[in-house]
């Protein structure tokens, strides 16, 4: 084993130990358990959204409750990992030992995102074979999977951005303002300035799907909508717009490759920065 796997290791061993030592874990854990439980209770009727019923309506409306909070989750797992380390001696004893801040910064990268999507991956996987077990229904994994994917890439993009922030603001206060800005941007701000412009202008169908694209959360949101419903239905003549223009497809792809693409820009820039940046 190489010595800078050998250093990778080493710090995901030791972060993975802080992590399960603190409170945001069981934070994320109690969470989405809360949110599969509420949507198993309230889902599991003949109602039915998109044209799905059962399971297929919980996963629907659970990935849709998740667009909102897995940024959130992303952004406080990550967005002070990094001054935390700096500020408490950790960065400089490491870095004293044969391990390279690239090593540190891809081992906490790999931890703080695996232990956000893990539980989530294990309850998605639970609420199928709990429909299959107590109500017989057929278990969607293409769709199971379809949203697994999609919580990927929200979960990378914002990773990438926490930790982007977290190496180049060195004020923890001043941090956490620009992580709280980030969030309200892509949950809010975007889409409610989006709506104003829409009405103060009346744009065409192809300017609001462009203008949306730039937000990924809209753009993994419009990936959900069309792998649940290909007509695009609910958006009106968006919608209409995009199902004959752009279709599901090239939505799905859209909503996986542009957030996945501004995660790794951002996660590249955390890196730079890092290894040119003092560690004291």
């Amino acid at each position: 084993m190489s010595r800078q796997l050998r250093s990778y290791w080493a710090v995901v061993q030791l972060d993975l130990a802080e992590v399960l030592r603190s409170r945001w874990l069981v934070f994320c854990v109690v969470v989405y358990a809360a949110l599969a439980g509420v949507f198993l209770l309230v889902g599991m009727r003949e109602s039915t959204v998109f044209g799905f019923t059962g399971t297929g309506r919980v996963l629907v409306s659970y990935v849709h409750a998740l667009l909102v909070l897995l940024p959130l989750m992303s952004l406080v797992a990550t967005g002070q990992v990094v001054n935390k380390a700096r500020d408490d001696g950790t960065l400089e004893l490491l870095f004293s030992q044969p391990i390279s801040r690239g090593a540190f910064f891809s081992a906490i990268s790999t931890v703080r995102f695996v232990v956000l999507l893990a539980p989530l991956a294990a309850l998605m996987v639970a609420v199928g074979l709990f429909g299959r077990l107590a109500f017989g229904q057929e278990v969607a994994w293409s769709f199971i999977g379809h949203c697994l994917v999609l919580c990927s890439v929200l979960v990378w993009s914002f990773c990438g951005l926490g930790l982007w922030v977290s190496t180049t603001v060195q004020n923890s206060a001043r941090a956490t303002m620009y992580l709280l800005l980030i969030w309200v941007a892509g949950i809010a701000l975007m889409d409610f300035a989006l709506a104003g412009m829409m009405l103060q202008w009346r744009m065409e169908p192809r300017v609001v799907f462009a203008l949306a694209a730039l937000n990924p959360v809209q753009s993994i949101r419009m990936a959900l909508l069309s792998s649940a419903d290909p007509e695009l239905s609910v958006l009106g003549p968006v919608g209409f717009y995009l199902a004959n223009r752009v279709g599901s497809t090239g939505l799905y792809v859209l909503g996986v490759v542009w957030p996945m693409s501004l995660g790794t820009l951002a996660w590249s820039g955390g890196l730079w920065k890092l290894r040119r940046g003092d560690v004291v």
